[in-house]
């Protein structure tokens, strides 16, 4: 099991896409979270077997239709999730 944490920075509030985001985690089989960010960002922790977090960062770069992501930072994450959950902003 690999965890990572993103941030994703671009058009990516109010395209739907941490629920997106929650969308792929169940495709990949990916437990963890995702929330917007005050500053405009969206949030992730996500948690899996490393092929299936790679293909979730694969689709974080990509986004909804709407989205325009500019970037996505993964660095190492921590925590065990038993399922993949939308949190409130913060």
């Amino acid at each position: 099991m690999v965890t990572k944490h993103l941030i994703i920075t671009g058009r990516v509030q109010g395209v739907g896409f941490r629920y997106y985001m929650e969308y792929k985690a169940r495709q990949f089989n990916i437990t963890g979270w995702g929330r917007n960010r005050r500053d405009g960002s969206v949030e992730a922790m996500i948690q899996g077997a490393p092929e299936n977090v790679e293909a979730m960062i694969v689709r974080a770069h990509r986004g909804p239709p709407k989205a325009s992501v500019t970037a996505v930072t993964a660095s190492e994450g921590s925590g065990d999730y038993t399922e993949f959950v939308t949190h409130p902003t913060e």
